[in-house]
């Protein structure tokens, strides 16, 4: 829980007693490696915090596996779509190493906000945070070629480390087969 109240108390100023109450409603949850918080075709009925190791978002579509987003660390997140709307979700949430996420049922999450005006100042600049993620990740998705993607990536993350080839390869949008001629150039 000490990593979940740190990440908390790096966003917004909580009274003890306030935080407390909020992260007795968190349960710890843990995934091996491979397995899944979110399948796709079930309804996302959690918020998510990575306190350690990782999870690969992705869709299939037309029989591959295309990576949309990595969560590590201190990310905190959902299907947002799939919640709200109460519709099946895209995309599958997988574990690409042996995982704790800290949990929270949507509807606990909407008491505490109703409960406490500062937990919504903290649920807005979450979703702004992971919003201008997504924004500047279709920018530069749409600018930058598949080289500058791969040199942009290894200065600003550690996911070439931590995730397999083949889905850093989906992440970047090209084949292993590129992404490996990228690398012995890079060298």
């Amino acid at each position: 829980m000490e990593a979940l109240k740190k990440f908390i108390n790096s966003k917004i100023q909580i009274n003890a007693d306030n935080l407390e109450t909020i992260i007795s409603n968190f349960k710890e949850l843990k995934i091996e490696k491979d397995k899944f918080a979110l399948k796709q075709g079930h309804i996302a009925t959690n918020f998510f915090f990575v306190k350690s190791g990782g999870l690969r978002v992705y869709v299939n579509h037309n029989d591959q596996e295309i990576t949309s987003w990595v969560a590590l660390e201190n990310e905190f997140f959902t299907d947002l779509s799939s919640q709200k709307a109460r519709v099946p979700s895209k995309f599958n949430m997988q574990a690409i190493e042996d995982t704790i996420l800290m949990t929270i049922k949507a509807e606990q999450m909407e008491q505490l906000y109703r409960d406490f005006p500062i937990w919504q100042e903290f649920g807005r600049l979450i979703w702004e945070a992971n919003f201008i993620h997504l924004v500047e990740g279709i920018i530069t998705f749409q600018t930058l070629s598949a080289e500058e993607r791969y040199l942009f990536m290894m200065k600003e993350s550690n996911l070439l480390q931590r995730v397999p080839l083949k889905q850093l390869a989906s992440y970047l949008g090209i084949t292993q087969t590129s992404l490996s001629r990228l690398r012995k150039k890079i060298k």
